[in-house]
């Protein structure tokens, strides 16, 4: 009989950044307390339909990443089971490391709906490029957007030279990891395979040698067809992608215009390109503690409240993050049995 999964376990990961966003709010929300602050906070009629806006932004994210799902393997999947997909590569998102992600993962999920592994890690390989090239190219486009200074001309002198420090060199490690996925997926499949041939005549990987080679023949095969695919199903994987991030962008959107009402939006929404490129080589699980301190300081100048600055960034992680762990929390366990079945 198989066992049940390890609740314990499960649950170790799930508070372990449930506590650390936690603490990381207690403490910023303790630095900017203040009576006057606090009573400024309304949950008026506005705020109600912003707050409505950002979890309809929440439900375009996740149909973007379904509809990418079902694009990518041709149908294969229904709704139901891309969701599902879906749902679990956002709950490893928030229970692993950022620089690992969901998406890194997708192709055990999509190896248990039914997709062979070899074309499980090909199309997983082509959904990280997808995801690299948004911010490979929506960069570009944000400065285009707004002047320099409104994406790095704020704060302590300290604070602007270091994120600007980071994010150029973020930004060119995806750069270099987009042009590399490319390489792999349409330029040169055959040295993927030829790698994993290579590592299967290893001696500690020889006993794997036959699982392996057929994993290098699948993942090949697959690369050949989608190498053949049309500019359309690219530029609609492109598409669903792109659905996928501008409604997580929206969210921070809808939020600020309930409690700002004359916040600067594109301001808003272009300096989420820095705060997700940080973000991606946080070393906390799902960014905590990192995402709610850089929150605060991107936007501590169009939100001149520390107490609704400290509200929205906890809004913005409940809908955003918190979300995730409650539904991957219900779905893993199933996940886990079927696997062991």
């Amino acid at each position: 009989m198989d066992k049940a999964p390890d609740s314990k376990g499960l649950w170790w990961k799930v508070s372990l950044p449930i506590l650390i966003g936690l603490a990381v709010v207690v403490w910023l929300f303790n630095s900017e307390f203040n009576a006057e602050s606090i009573s400024e906070i309304r949950f008026t009629t506005r705020v109600w339909i912003c707050i409505g806006l950002a979890l309809l932004a929440v439900v375009g994210r996740d149909a973007g990443m379904a509809w990418r799902f079902r694009i990518l393997t041709d149908g294969d999947l229904n709704w139901k089971r891309a969701v599902n997909v879906t749902m679990l590569c956002e709950f490893t998102s928030a229970v692993t490391p950022s620089s690992v992600g969901g998406s890194a993962l997708s192709m055990f999920f999509l190896k248990r709906e039914g997709i062979k592994m070899g074309r499980a890690t090909t199309l997983t390989m082509t959904i990280l490029f997808l995801d690299e090239l948004f911010f490979v190219i929506f960069t570009p486009l944000a400065f285009f957007l707004i002047p320099y200074k409104e994406l790095f001309g704020f704060g302590s002198k300290e604070f602007v030279e270091g994120i600007q420090i980071a994010f150029w060199i973020f930004y060119s490690l995806i750069v270099l990891w987009t042009a590399i996925l490319f390489t792999g997926i349409v330029l040169r499949p055959r040295w993927i395979k030829n790698i994993l041939l290579k590592l299967s005549v290893l001696r500690l990987l020889r006993r794997w040698k036959d699982p392996i080679v057929e994993f290098a023949d699948n993942m090949h095969a697959t690369s050949i067809s989608i190498r053949s695919r049309s500019i359309g199903w690219w530029l609609r994987g492109f598409g669903a992608t792109t659905l996928s991030w501008v409604s997580r962008y929206l969210v921070i959107n809808a939020l600020i215009l309930g409690f700002v009402a004359g916040a600067p939006q594109v301001v808003v929404f272009c300096r989420q390109i820095v705060i997700w490129t940080l973000l991606m080589f946080s070393p906390t699980p799902g960014g905590s503690g990192v995402s709610e301190w850089l929150f605060r300081e991107y936007y501590g100048d169009i939100i001149t409240s520390g107490g609704i600055i400290m509200i929205l960034a906890l809004l913005w992680r409940l809908l955003t993050y918190y979300l995730y762990l409650a539904v991957g929390v219900v779905l893993l366990p199933s996940f886990i049995r079927k696997r062991k079945k």
